[in-house]
């Protein structure tokens, strides 16, 4: 289980390896995302809170990152935060997720990207329910419901 430790590790140290990169240029990924997602994703944006697919359902599958599918999280580690983003307490595998300190804003939070294609997915926090204590807060628009595994 990553713990929010493990995170700070990885932040402020190295992540680990990803299975595997997707490296496309701007202009490849907005053929692919739309003007959102592309926003979201690429550009390090947040959707308004409570207006995302993904915020209240909890169909039974997998979530993936939107630009490149490789899956991030599972429905049974969705759990409703009252945030208005779809939050999760750990993610599918230690290596899908990269961790970053953002201090923008005025604020010291840590970032969450694909550790595939580097798309930014939202933040993590250390306030969410037990046992791993987090709160894995995403964007609807970065995620897409896979097939279950």
């Amino acid at each position: 289980m990553i713990t929010w430790n493990t995170i700070l590790e990885f932040a402020s140290k190295e992540n680990p390896a990803p299975d595997t990169r997707v490296i496309k240029t701007d202009e490849e990924w907005r053929q692919q995302l739309t003007e959102e997602q592309f926003y979201v994703t690429r550009k390090h944006g947040t959707e308004r809170p409570f207006t995302g697919d993904y915020c209240t359902g909890f169909d039974p599958g997998i979530y993936g990152c939107i630009c490149c599918r490789t899956p991030l999280f599972d429905s049974s580690e969705k759990f409703e935060s009252g945030t208005g983003w779809p939050s999760f307490t750990q993610p599918l595998k230690e290596n899908v997720i990269r961790y970053l300190v953002d201090r923008s804003f005025g604020m010291t939070r840590v970032e969450t990207l694909c550790n595939t294609c580097d798309a930014h997915l939202g933040h993590v926090f250390p306030d969410g329910p037990k046992p791993s204590g987090l709160r894995y807060c995403m964007n609807s628009a970065a995620l897409i419901k896979l097939d279950k595994l």
